[in-house]
């Protein structure tokens, strides 16, 4: 791994990588696949999950579609990762399969805690995880999307029903009373999921699901019809209590409502605190400032995936990023080889 001096000390570095990756979902592992298909065979990727594609695994309903044009952006892949329509399944499957083929060095369980340039120019930046881990890079690429911190409401839910509450599907049973709250793709399809076996209210706080994409809009509607999802929109939610061990909403046109369980689907904040320890600058919304190439104002430190788009979902749009951060990488590479 070589040998390097800094302030005439001498010491020994043990794990110097050419590229660490931060995030295993498919930015992250795209990244990856694509480093060793150039050459490039120092790569380590880390996730602070116990696998890889924690969003997939965690926030997709089994058997849910994964279109490769989400919501409707025709998208032309340029890297080497052959995507295409499919299910959770098989996108996870899609994923093992690489991390397989190409032997790609992941650490689970490996939570970053910060990234900081070295003092060495032969070791652009030093790593540590939150196990007490400390490893060496020349590029970092940042992968790690925006679900890890959904957004919360504005109101406190008390500790006694936090157990009622969640961001995804994982707390719910059937034939329970559910509130979805959101109006985006994931509101909508949680609740047409959660349709078929529980009785589902969805609300939003606006007239309209304009954000939604035509499909989920033709199943929703589908599912309205046939009484088997009640809409509650255009008013907001002024507070949530405990009441006979279940959830008591109070709506702003004054109804009060009970249910077995809530759903919070309304979209993820950029981790604005997490990329300023990892020394990506951000805007006055908290999101990275990047290039054309996803390069942040930081030589040699990416970010790709919902992150560099601030709009999240898109899985070919992160493949892309990917690719294109690998090239830039290894032109660079080529350069100083010369």
């Amino acid at each position: 791994m070589g040998e390097y001096r800094i302030k005439e000390e001498e010491f020994q570095v043990v794990d110097k990588y050419d590229i660490a990756i931060v995030g295993g979902g498919p930015a992250g592992i795209s990244a990856a696949v694509e480093a060793v298909l150039s050459g490039i065979e120092k790569v380590i990727l880390f996730e602070k999950g116990d696998n890889h594609s924690m969003t997939i695994r965690k926030y997709y309903k089994d058997n849910k579609r994964v279109d490769k044009d989400w919501k409707g952006q025709k998208i032309d892949l340029h890297g080497n990762v052959l995507f295409t329509d499919g299910t959770k399944e098989s996108t996870i499957d899609l994923f093992d399969t690489l991390l397989d083929e190409h032997a790609i060095e992941a650490k689970f369980n490996h939570e970053i805690e910060e990234i900081k340039e070295h003092e060495a120019l032969e070791i652009p930046f030093e790593i540590k995880t939150t196990n007490g881990g400390i490893f060496y890079a020349t590029n970092v690429i940042i992968a790690i999307g925006n679900m890890g911190k959904p957004n919360k409401p504005a109101y406190k839910i008390p500790p006694s029903i936090k157990s009622l509450v969640g961001h995804n599907l994982e707390h719910c049973s059937n034939d329970e009373d559910v509130l979805v709250v959101g109006g985006g793709d994931s509101a909508i399809e949680y609740a047409y999921y959660l349709a078929d076996s529980n009785r589902v209210t969805l609300t939003y706080r606006r007239d309209s699901f304009s954000r939604a994409n035509d499909q989920n809009m033709e199943i929703l509607n589908e599912y309205v019809e046939n009484n088997k999802i009640y809409l509650k929109i255009g008013r907001d939610i002024e507070k949530v209590e405990s009441k006979g061990g279940k959830a008591l909403v109070y709506y702003t046109d004054g109804w009060k409502i009970k249910y077995d369980k809530i759903v919070y689907a309304i979209g993820g904040v950029a981790p604005k605190d997490f990329l300023n320890k990892c020394g990506v600058e951000t805007n006055e919304k908290g999101f990275p400032i990047l290039d054309e190439k996803y390069q942040s104002t930081t030589y040699g430190l990416y970010v790709a995936g919902d992150l560099a788009t601030r709009i999240g979902g898109s899985i070919a749009a992160s493949l892309n990023h990917s690719y294109k951060i690998i090239e830039h990488i290894k032109e660079f590479r080529t350069l100083q080889n010369k």
